[in-house]
């Protein structure tokens, strides 16, 4: 680990000073110092932002959420407002991770998650999210693990978080605080496909921090769920996931949210996929039919190409669990 400064901040004023002189924002820190003990992230400064007054689940006017960026992991997966409006979000949630880093893990700091590529982490490695313009080792090398939809020539790294593909399934916003003010982000923009510039992967300013999330009021009742495919049943990253909420009124889907984790270089919307089932009926059919578009646009690597009749599986699977058949 390289040498470095490190500065609490006790106010937000105080935070957003440190940070546009080039400091950088932690608050569990499960990625971070990680990243810094196998020397991938050389930061001069760390600002730690824990004490930061951002820790508040609020339902909004109709129905929807809003999560402030400091609550913990497990904190938001045990809350009963988001149990009880959002099961997606906890089930994702407790679907992450181990208990430990979920008690510690900040729902800011797991939005921004860096890629849980092998050659990202290896120093020694080609990686151009982590030194631009030396080239992608995954792509020639082992690349089991990694994304078929969304990827360039310079990347084609997962974002590895569950959480985040419920937040996109949801349609979303990323509340933003800089030097600058507050601004508002789609989180369908907020996070970056990497394109010719692998290594900026979030739509941040310099000196911005994430202070909540939020889930705009969806129609009602409900239903909702997590899927998550991996190789071992605890503390593994998904080969494919899916997010899905539904509001079925009258025996006819209304309004379908779908999105998919594991697959692409960021979550990924399968608008398809809900084109496919609003509108319709819910049955056995319905949700084979919705599921064969799931991997349109699917370019897969050399030891991928299996994601892609797995994500077709598991986003029927997942229909089916939520919607059921009438």
């Amino acid at each position: 680990m390289y040498p470095f400064s490190y500065t609490r901040a006790s106010d937000l004023r105080t935070a957003l000073r440190a940070g546009a002189d080039g400091g950088r924002y932690v608050a569990g820190g499960t990625t971070l110092v990680d990243l810094m003990r196998e020397t991938v992230e050389r930061p001069g400064t760390l600002v730690d932002i824990s004490g930061l007054p951002l820790r508040e689940v609020t339902a909004t006017k109709g129905g929807g959420l809003r999560i402030g960026a400091l609550m913990r992991m497990a904190e938001i997966a045990a809350h009963p407002t988001v149990r009880a409006l959002y099961p997606v979000i906890s089930q994702a949630l407790e679907l992450s991770a181990s208990a430990q880093l979920r008690n510690m893990a900040t729902i800011g700091g797991n939005v921004m998650q860096r890629p849980r590529c092998t050659y990202f982490r290896d120093v020694t490695a080609a990686c151009n999210r982590r030194e631009p313009g030396t080239g992608c080792g995954a792509r020639e090398g082992f690349n089991r693990t990694h994304a078929i939809l969304g990827t360039s020539e310079q990347c084609v790294a997962t974002h590895p978080s569950d959480v985040a593909v419920a937040f996109a399934a949801l349609e979303a916003t990323v509340h933003l605080l800089g030097p600058a003010g507050e601004r508002t982000v789609a989180f369908a923009d907020f996070l970056l496909r990497p394109g010719s510039t692998p290594q900026r992967e979030q739509d941040l300013r310099p000196g911005e921090l994430i202070t909540a999330v939020e889930i705009p009021a969806q129609p009602r009742p409900l239903r909702s769920g997590y899927l998550k495919v991996r190789d071992r049943q605890s503390y593994e990253f998904a080969l494919t996931s899916a997010a899905v909420a539904l509001h079925v009124r009258a025996g006819v889907i209304r309004s379908a949210k779908v999105a998919a984790g594991g697959v692409g270089t960021v979550p990924w919307k399968l608008s398809a996929v809900e084109q496919r089932l609003i509108g319709a009926r819910p049955s056995e059919a319905l949700w084979a039919q919705a599921a064969e578009v799931a991997a349109e646009g699917a370019h897969p690597l050399a030891h991928n190409g299996f994601k892609v009749e797995l994500l077709k599986r598991t986003v029927e699977r997942q229909l089916r669990v939520v919607g059921g058949t009438r």
